[in-house]
């Protein structure tokens, strides 16, 4: 799908893909809609509801951002929006692409990434209104993220499940997508397209060993108590996989020293507090640090408190705490510049003040525990519905 093939053969390679999905007639296996500068219909005066973001930095310097929304809250009516910026953040255009599927199918928790040949993937979720089982994740992607309107492949799907986190790249070049089957049953408006997850359910790991044309099921977990999984993925210095989960207690762990085939389930992790139900964030900086973003509420009960720390020994122990928003907020992601800059986006009152916001920062900052870089800005509002 990436590296050297021409864009026409890259859309070959994913519409045969989409086609062999859809025979069945199933609506949510078939392609969505793909639309390029969205009209009126996709607006911000008509969302009452968004949130859910991800965010990228081309070579070049623009930024990507991505969330979902559309509707009263999560459910059929969502679709995934992509925004972008040409000056290092301080404005973001309106929304520039939707992916959207016509019906009671909606598009949801999306990702971006640039894997390590400067392609950008934007990934999403598809599947039966709310949580229909199965799920899908989807992807399209381009080799010239540094264009304001860039040339696009044709969605594929991937495989079964959901997944809103970067993936990780092995020492060994292997690729790996945190993809999950929730544990929590189908709720769907329509039984007959409850899939049922006895079967499929767990923190999955799939992997390519090709660059991303294709890809397998590598290994998978089953942390007690998952809550939407939302797992992450890091490779330590000793080459030790370390999968954090979302929880109904805060985050889980398990552990591989198999890049990933097996899984040895630890529970509860020792070194990386959280609050029940949220996603938290965490990534390998340029400098070999871990950084991890999470909320720290007093209480260590709400979504408050937006956090950043660092480590220098692999996730053992943690330093800093810069305080991004104090405010309820919620869902970050993050991507480093060469110079060190570090993004994180985040939404904050998906109903309410309907915000998609972003900090950039440095390790100075994080380890200073406010702002002291010349760097440093906070809540820069990427997006703002009034629907």
């Amino acid at each position: 799908m990436i590296g050297c093939r021409s864009t026409i053969s890259i859309a070959f390679v994913l519409l045969l893909s989409a086609f062999s999905y859809a025979q069945d007639n199933d609506t949510a296996l078939e392609p969505p809609i793909v639309i390029n500068n969205p009209g009126p219909e996709y607006g911000g005066d008509t969302r009452p509801f968004q949130g859910i973001p991800g965010i990228e930095r081309a070579a070049n310097g623009r930024l990507w951002a991505t969330w979902y929304g559309g509707g009263p809250t999560e459910g059929p009516e969502n679709y995934c929006m992509l925004a972008t910026s040409d000056d290092d953040g301080k404005t973001w255009s309106d929304v520039v692409l939707v992916v959207d599927v016509p019906g009671p199918v909606r598009t949801f928790d999306p990702c971006l990434w640039h894997d390590p040949e400067g392609t950008l993937w934007f990934f999403w979720a598809q599947g039966y209104t709310h949580w229909d089982g199965r799920a899908g994740v989807w992807a399209i992607a381009t080799q010239n993220s540094g264009d304001a309107e860039p040339t696009w492949s044709e969605p594929r799907r991937i495989c079964d499940g959901i997944m809103m986190n970067k993936p990780t790249v092995l020492s060994t070049g292997d690729w790996l997508l945190p993809v999950s089957i929730w544990a929590s049953q189908p709720n769907v408006a329509d039984p007959a397209h409850a899939h049922p997850i006895e079967a499929t359910t767990g923190s999955h790991v799939y992997a390519s060993t090709d660059r991303g044309q294709t890809w397998s099921l590598r290994g998978t977990s089953d942390v007690p108590e998952r809550s939407c999984d939302e797992h992450m993925l890091v490779e330590k210095k000793d080459g030790t996989l370390w999968k954090l989960v979302r929880t109904q207690y805060g985050v889980g762990e398990a552990v591989s020293t198999d890049a990933g085939a097996t899984w040895d389930v630890k529970g509860p992790s020792a070194s990386v507090p959280h609050i029940p139900h949220a996603r938290f964030f965490i990534r390998r900086l340029k400098s070999g640090k871990l950084l991890l973003v999470r909320h720290n509420s007093p209480e260590l009960k709400k979504r408050t408190h937006l956090s950043a720390y660092l480590s220098d020994d692999d996730g053992q122990t943690w330093n800093g705490g810069l305080v991004l928003d104090a405010r309820d907020c919620s869902y970050p992601d993050g991507v480093q510049a060469p110079d060190g800059s570090i993004y994180i986006i985040y939404d904050h009152e998906r109903k309410g003040a309907k915000q998609i916001l972003m900090a950039v920062f440095t390790e100075e900052d994080i380890l200073a525990g406010e702002p002291v870089s010349d760097t440093a800005r906070m809540q820069v509002v990427v997006n703002q519905a009034s629907g």
